[in-house]
């Protein structure tokens, strides 16, 4: 007998595998759900970090921020205690005035925070971010006018109850007109609205943009009570004086401040703590979703051991015309890899379909790479896992196979 070409094998074992189109599709199933778990997986990790790099350099790259309490660990992650410290450690005006006048060149924007309920005519929205700030606030943190306008220098020296709402809080109270020229209330007191910031999405590790209102940050300061600033945004005329902004911002605190009670970064600082997080939680969860692939390869292995045994007298009666063992092992292993890559091809077509509707909700965006990988580790599977049943076809004794019933 002549020994069967490779593509004949490859022929044969489709012929095999189309025999039985539902058994062929429940076993590549394991691997079809591992496939699409990983580029789902992997595509709202990719596109998180896509989205939290987008939104950091809207910031600009020559931006300081001065933050209460220690953010930042020794190795650069974020400091589980931050939180406590942030609570207990606030700054003051004073503390702002030092910085204006040490740095005459760049721009210096306070920041005070409250969390406050927002109410329309007929509509109450709880939890709102309110940010008492300076009428340089969009120039130094990049957010854009939708409708009306920022308040200008006369309104905040003047202390105006004048307020810019985010775009998610001006569409709840004001879902069927404009809200500029409107009343909103805070605290027992009204607040005339002169403008909307454009719509900027959720924000990763953070309060969400569009859920924020500003007011001048005296206004904040008569809500609140208190005198104290939550940040201190320094804009530098350029990013070449970032690292020495920070290093002359760190030593005048010092002066006031223990080294713990505040912390001095810029936006890559912050962009690369939060990008560490999301590369381990995209590694985690893809390694518990990849279990679904070996699952899936355990799968494959019994459904061919099974073949084996059902096709044991097709398998004598080809080694007794004088098939080679080496043509029997290689034709049950390209079945085994047919089965996995199948799978991996229907994983890498219902995961990328996935990623397109699970994106109009949620950052996610497929990457040649995690399609690359994800099908390589399919076929992979298939090789590993069809070893098994095809070193068994092979080995059988030609004689036993054909008295085999």
């Amino acid at each position: 007998m002549l020994k069967p070409s490779f593509q004949d094998l490859v022929k044969s074992s489709f012929k095999s595998i189309l025999k039985n189109k539902s058994r062929t599709i429940l076993t590549s199933l394991g691997i079809i759900i591992g496939v699409t778990s990983v580029i789902l997986l992997t595509s709202i990790g990719n596109g998180l970090k896509e989205y939290v790099t987008t939104q950091f350099d809207a910031l600009g790259a020559n931006s300081v921020f001065v933050a209460p309490g220690k953010i930042f660990n020794d190795d650069g992650g974020f400091n589980n205690s931050a939180s406590s410290n942030f609570i207990t450690t606030s700054f003051s005006l004073s503390d702002l005035s030092n910085i204006k006048r040490n740095f005459r060149e760049d721009i210096v924007i306070p920041v005070a925070i409250t969390s406050v309920e927002v109410k329309s005519n007929k509509i109450t929205k709880s939890d709102i971010a309110l940010a008492g700030t300076s009428y340089q606030f969009p120039q130094a943190a990049n957010r854009k006018i939708k409708e009306g306008r920022w308040f200008t220098k006369e309104e905040e020296s003047k202390k105006n109850k004048v307020i810019v709402l985010g775009y998610g809080v001006a569409n709840d109270l004001f879902p069927t007109s404009n809200a500029v020229g409107k009343k909103v209330i805070i605290k027992g007191k009204n607040l005339k609205v002169i403008g909307v910031v454009d719509k900027q999405g959720g924000s990763f590790g953070g309060p969400d943009p569009d859920n924020q209102v500003f007011t001048p940050i005296d206004v904040v300061f008569d809500l609140n009570g208190n005198q104290n600033l939550a940040e201190i945004l320094i804009k530098t005329p350029n990013k070449d004086l970032v690292n020495q902004t920070k290093i002359d911002v760190t030593k005048l605190l010092l002066k006031k401040y223990d080294k713990d009670a505040f912390s001095v970064f810029d936006s890559s600082q912050l962009l690369d703590s939060i990008n560490s997080i999301i590369n381990m939680l995209t590694v985690g969860l893809t390694g518990i979703a990849a279990i679904s692939l070996i699952v899936g390869g355990i799968g494959i292995m019994n459904i061919m051991l099974v073949s084996v045994t059902e096709r044991t007298k097709e398998i004598g009666l080809r080694k007794a015309i004088g098939a080679f063992p080496q043509a029997i092992l290689l034709q049950f292993l390209i079945e085994a890899v047919i089965l996995s890559c199948l799978g991996g091809l229907i994983g890498i077509l219902l995961g990328t379909l996935g990623t397109l509707a699970i994106n109009n909700f949620f950052p996610a965006k497929v990457t040649i790479s995690s399609v690359l990988i994800a099908f390589s580790v399919s076929s992979a599977v298939g090789i590993i896992f069809g070893v098994a049943p095809a070193r068994k076809a092979s080995k059988l004794s030609p004689i036993e196979a054909l008295r085999y019933e």
